[in-house]
């Protein structure tokens, strides 16, 4: 690996390198923000790893983090660009170079954001960046309560926002999906919001009511234009192999959080990419009380991980499934984070240690627990 003149070139050297299928014991070289060689074998060259491991940047799919900076407690809102900065931060310093951040769309005074509000939101992303804020390159995933009267309305600020690459169609209505029992449902929204069983009943029947009258429309419309604008579509908490075939309909690309394992076997079949929390693949269980991670990787039928709520889990995960999983190696594990996400969502520059690929990349170390990101690199500059 000779550095030419003229030209940004950084090598990293004596490092365990995962790629797609194997681990490999040697050198990268770094040339102008993509990855110019992969060498085996020891070097004297550039910033010496010591044995690290050194893996694509992580591709995030879908993360509520962001909303936690923003709203911090009940009916707070923090300043947009703060939130935005203090969330990239986490995201960066957690492995991850590709995030899309979730906004919500559909709300109604029980809970959600106002019309604009997500819209401002972007606005806010897009300027940070603009302005040398931002480390991550940040992308946007609509997600899209399709029960909600004014989902539509939201879901219009975003016309032809380019940075929009992936839409999720969700109801969390009592009865589907994620809330199949009504003890979830009970525990989510009766308990935590204090409300009394007349006044619960009340807003049961409401929710049961715009589920019926919305759901239906509103996923065949806003698949309809994310098919004419190039846009993944997921769907969100399957639990049924109707609600599969209906995601075959509506063209959907991720599974995400199937609740059961007949759908996600069925998505995975007919060509979705299965995508769970990796707080789940952490804590060995879902925190509603849906099917384990684990046990779809187990099974073979999980392709893709999101740290949901945890950023730094979604570094920890994959570590935690090779060593628990005969059937799956490390390679196998980090894919999940990477290669598979980017691919899913059509990011094909990115998510693999190959020649001619962004330089998005992630020093780590692991002996045993919980691994460290050392150092990061998108495109080549170091962001982290």
């Amino acid at each position: 690996m000779t550095p030419v003149a003229n030209t940004k070139e950084t090598v990293f050297s004596n490092a365990r390198i995962v790629l797609e299928d194997e681990i490999v014991e040697g050198s990268v070289l770094v040339r102008d923000g993509k990855i110019e060689d992969i060498a085996s074998g020891s070097s004297r060259l550039g910033e010496d790893f010591e044995g690290d491991y050194l893996i694509p940047g992580l591709v995030e799919l879908h993360t509520d983090h962001l909303e936690g900076h923003y709203s911090p407690r009940p009916g707070l809102r923090w300043n947009k660009t703060a939130a935005i900065q203090a969330h990239d931060a986490q995201i960066v310093t957690s492995g991850i170079t590709t995030v899309f951040d979730c906004l919500r769309m559909g709300a109604d005074e029980d809970g959600g954001f106002e019309h604009g509000e997500m819209r401002d939101m972007a606005d806010a992303i897009q300027k940070a960046e603009k302005e040398g804020r931002l480390r991550a390159e940040h992308l946007i995933h609509l997600r899209c309560e399709v029960s909600a009267d004014n989902v539509l309305q939201h879901f219009a600020d975003f016309e032809n926002d380019p940075y929009v690459r992936l839409v999720s169609l969700m109801d969390h209505a009592p009865g589907q999906r994620q809330f199949q029992t009504m003890d979830q449902y009970i525990f989510y929204y009766q308990k935590k919001r204090g409300l009394t069983d007349a006044e619960f009943a009340r807003f049961v029947d409401r929710r049961v009511s715009e589920s019926e009258r919305n759901s239906t429309p509103h996923r065949v419309a806003i698949s309809k234009v994310c098919a004419e604008r190039g846009i993944t579509v997921a769907s969100h908490d399957d639990a049924t192999l109707a609600h599969v075939d209906e995601a075959i309909e509506n063209g959907v690309r991720l599974a995400e959080f199937p609740t059961s394992f007949d759908a996600a076997k069925a998505s995975h079949e007919n060509g979705m990419s299965v995508l769970m929390g990796a707080p789940n693949i952490v804590r060995g269980k879902s925190h509603s009380g849906n099917i384990a991670a684990r046990d779809l990787a187990e099974r073979g039928v999980l392709d893709v991980l999101s740290s949901d709520y945890v950023p730094l889990s979604l570094l920890y995960a994959p570590f935690l499934i090779a060593d628990e999983v005969e059937s799956i190696s490390l390679p196998k594990a980090i894919a999940m984070v990477t290669s598979t996400p980017a691919r899913t969502v059509s990011l094909n520059d990115r998510g693999r240690i190959a020649t001619g690929l962004r330089a998005d990349l992630v020093r780590v170390f692991r002996d045993e627990g919980v691994p460290v990101s050392r150092s990061v690199w998108r495109e080549g500059r170091r962001v982290a």
